[in-house]
């Protein structure tokens, strides 16, 4: 069999409307817009922003978000076109095996582990550490970082991590709710993403007018900006050219860009939509939308409120709190935030484990990787084995691997599958022409040629480390793919990937 094997739309579409054994259809536009909203606002947002502002872009990172969510728009086109094509729950995975065949799409499908469970460790180290503010400090650092991690503290006492125990608590909790439902898991997110929202305009309201504009001024970091102080009191160079001016501003793109993370989850849950070909067109734009406005005048607000520098000695992973109680002085306005991230933190969590089974579950459907992943719960019809596994597998990320490492990889993962989703639209409209479209993505092929290259060049802009990582981590996922995935390819077997009805019918 040719490793460029393509999967027909006719069997995707034919499987989409063989849900009678399949995953449960539950979900409106609403609870899609608002598992965008979910996934979204987050990690990126609260985490990100100063990392990117402190260490690359200085009060520019704005732009950063504008570059981030000007890809993400070009991207978000192209898979709502696929999602309201093609419904099924492998996300770009499948639409890559409709376009470009079987070893592109076991590439993307490998991408996406860095996105969705990467992401979901990410995030929940960033809870842990949120959590640790709400209660006081109290959690032992050794009990709340990774073994990578270490801190002095002001008595000169060295602390050395040993394992992040609220962050493997809180992807456990998550789990088990995954398994119980996903309308259920659909209907704590849309609380959640209330409370979140809510209070992210909160702190823009109010911090307005707390915005010094010197802190804005230059807006660009210059070349000969002197050095800012660390934790650790040793001096950050801004003299290399990833780290002022537009080359800071590119690379913060590629670092906020892990704040965009999610609309494309929703594309994962479209065989669970009741009418994915109008929905899930509305949950992707959406909520894409209605964050880039929030993102934008966030980080003008935190970056006013609080010089860049500040970002790089201080504030880190608690950097809006920091803000808020250094130069706001309102206690409760952070203590309000860091609960309300919390909760945003849970359900970003929360649709990155969904969506990271949804793609295995269509992947072991396909047997590139063991039933396992595909098996459903015989009583709430979601994939629980793959759900425990994941958690088993994310768990030790969440617990021995420090935040900086699993969001750069996150990044990659994610900008690699938008380029390819990019492509495929191109191919696709080259290749089958008269498919039904119920979302035509305009301008093709400007606009995917666009989406490609603005993710390729926050690729680029990402550190070294980080593509070496992904590319190590390519190679685990073909020495996978030619060992087994190959060897247990459905696609070869006649008959095997027909949907389940169409069995019945030829027997």
């Amino acid at each position: 069999m040719s490793l460029f094997a393509k999967k027909s739309i006719a069997t995707l579409l034919a499987q989409a409307e063989d849900s009678g054994k399949g995953l449960k259809k539950t979900l409106n536009a609403g609870n899609l817009v608002a598992l965008g909203i979910g996934a979204i606002i987050g990690a990126g947002l609260f985490v990100r922003t100063a990392a990117a502002a402190g260490e690359h872009a200085g009060p520019a990172v704005t732009i950063s978000f504008i570059i981030a969510a000007v890809g993400c728009a070009f991207a978000g086109l192209c898979y709502a076109e696929f999602s309201s094509m093609i419904p099924i729950a492998g996300s770009a995975y499948t639409y890559a095996y409709a376009t470009m065949g079987e070893l592109v799409a076991w590439v993307i499908g490998w991408a996406l582990v860095l996105e969705y469970a990467l992401g979901a460790a990410t995030v929940s180290i960033s809870w842990s550490e949120y959590l640790n503010i709400l209660v006081g400090k109290s959690i032992p650092y050794e009990w709340c970082h990774s073994p990578f991690e270490s801190l002095q503290d002001a008595a000169g006492v060295m602390h050395h991590g040993i394992m992040n125990v609220p962050a493997l608590f809180i992807l456990l909790l998550l789990s088990l709710l995954l398994i119980k439902g996903t309308q259920e898991s659909a209907r704590v997110n849309m609380i959640i993403v209330i409370i979140k929202v809510t209070i992210v305009i909160v702190f823009i309201a109010i911090g307005w007018g707390f915005i010094n504009h010197a802190n804005h001024t230059p807006y660009l970091i210059p070349a000969d900006a002197p050095p800012a102080v660390q934790m650790n009191g040793q001096p950050y160079s801004y003299a290399d050219f990833f780290r002022h001016g537009w080359g800071g501003v590119l690379t913060g793109a590629g670092i906020v860009f892990f704040a965009f993370i999610g609309f494309d989850a929703v594309s994962t849950t479209a065989q669970e939509a009741k009418n994915p070909k109008r929905d899930m067109p509305l949950g992707i734009l959406g909520s894409l939308i209605v964050c880039t406005v929030l993102y934008i005048l966030f980080s003008w607000v935190l970056t006013g409120v609080a010089p860049y520098t500040d970002f790089v000695k201080a504030g880190k992973e608690a950097s809006v709190a920091y803000a808020i109680e250094t130069y706001m002085h309102y206690g409760w306005l952070a203590k309000l935030v860091s609960f309300a991230i919390l909760l945003g933190f849970s359900s970003v969590i929360l649709v990155m484990l969904m969506g990271q089974s949804r793609v295995f579950y269509t992947m072991s459907t396909d047997g590139l990787l063991p039933k396992i992943f595909s098996d459903l719960h015989p009583k709430f019809r979601t994939p629980y084995k793959s759900n425990i596994v994941l958690f088993l597998f994310v768990g030790l990320f969440g617990a021995f691997v420090p935040v900086s490492v699993a969001g750069d990889l996150t990044s990659i993962g994610t900008l690699f599958a938008f380029v390819l989703v990019c492509l495929g639209i191109i191919i696709l409209r080259k290749k089958e022409p008269n498919l039904t479209r119920p979302f035509r993505t305009p301008w093709v092929p400007v606009v995917p040629i666009l989406g490609m290259i603005v993710c390729t060049a926050m690729i680029v802009g990402l550190p070294n480390e980080t593509l070496l990582s992904a590319f190590v981590w390519m190679i685990i996922g073909l020495i996978i793919y030619f060992s087994y995935s190959k060897k247990y390819s459905k696609l070869k077997i006649p008959g095997e990937i027909l949907p389940t009805s169409e069995k019945f019918d030829k027997k």
